[in-house]
């Protein structure tokens, strides 16, 4: 499955069905009266979030979203049959735009939240709707009104507890391999990480915490160097920051304040979320790194060191204190 998280797609409601002018017909009615029934609504076109996806590549498969059209009315007081809606589903955390405009129209959060990006038009009215007593044999009807259309953009950013952030291989992507069941690209290269992952930590019998891997904040990322400036945004959304930089390391507080000004060339909110400051790849450093810079934890994902103090103090910093639960 592709990771896609920015997708432009036109999307129509449906036309609302025609009114019809009828008039009722028995063998002891001569003069039974109007009785053209009202059109059907047109289908709405609907935005639903799910928790089962990770990206929009489903969203991809059309450029045009149409939902059905309404039914003319019948005679016999009979109103016509709405139009079917259409529902796109799109993961939790995704942001509508009006792409003409540039205007938020909505901002889904929440497991099943929806939102009806177009609605469908009116149904039109039947000539009974317009007998009076003056006006007995109506012979007028409306047609349907058109439904909405609008050129939307749907912005995809990832919801997640912890965000892991550091230079290119800074053993990111090792460390959610060591924590979760989640499978990123692992080499011993930079940017072998590509999209972000998401992996889920149990962290005592009932609670676990959602943790995302993005591309690596190469020098100058803010400018459009290297993949991490396209994925800050997922990182936006998190509660807690796992700052990883690796051992050895020449100058880790220069290497801290480089991760932290390419944060803030994204988003001022960035750097002020709390933080967890951890050393990577321990089992490389020397006497001499224990001391340089004051780390909250050193951790080997090779071999596991540090990880369950990791995921503890984690879990002490998101407010869930129940432990690892091993």
């Amino acid at each position: 499955m592709r990771f896609i998280d920015e997708v432009v797609i036109k999307v129509c409601a449906g036309r609302g069905g025609n009114g019809v002018i009828s008039f009722h017909r028995a063998k002891y009615q001569p003069k039974g009266g109007p009785d053209g029934g009202d059109g059907g609504r047109g289908g709405d076109v609907i935005i639903r979030a799910s928790s089962q996806l990770f990206t929009l590549e489903d969203t991809t498969l059309k450029r045009v979203y149409r939902a059905g059209n309404g039914r003319s009315g019948q005679g016999g007081n009979r109103s016509g049959r709405a139009g079917n809606d259409v529902a796109l589903r799109v993961p939790v955390g995704t942001l509508i735009w009006d792409d003409e405009n540039d205007l938020l129209l909505a901002d889904i959060s929440v497991d099943g939240g929806e939102y009806k990006v177009a609605r469908g038009g009116r149904g039109g009215r039947g000539n009974r709707r317009f007998a009076t007593a003056r006006n007995r044999t109506p012979r007028r009807c409306t047609p349907g009104k058109p439904g909405e259309e609008r050129r939307i953009r749907l912005e995809l950013k990832l919801l997640a507890d912890v965000g892991l952030v550091g230079r290119p291989n800074a053993g990111k992507s090792t460390l959610l391999a060591a924590l979760t069941r989640a499978r990123p690209n692992i080499a011993a290269y930079p940017f072998s990480t590509l999209t972000p992952a998401l992996g889920i930590v149990p962290c005592g019998v009932y609670q676990r915490f959602i943790v995302a891997d993005i591309p690596g904040l190469a020098e100058g990322a803010r400018h459009g160097r290297g993949l991490g400036h396209r994925f800050l945004k997922h990182i936006e959304r998190t509660r807690l920051l796992v700052i990883m930089i690796e051992a050895p390391e020449p100058d880790y507080h220069k290497a801290y304040d480089q991760l932290i000004e390419e944060l803030d060339g994204f988003s001022e909110a960035l750097p002020a979320l709390p933080k967890i400051l951890v050393m990577s790849k321990s089992d490389l450093s020397g006497d001499n790194d224990k001391a340089s810079f004051p780390f909250d934890l050193e951790i080997s994902s090779i071999r596991g060191d540090g990880l369950d103090k990791l995921i503890d103090l984690i879990a002490e910093r998101l407010g869930l204190n129940q432990g690892t639960g091993n």
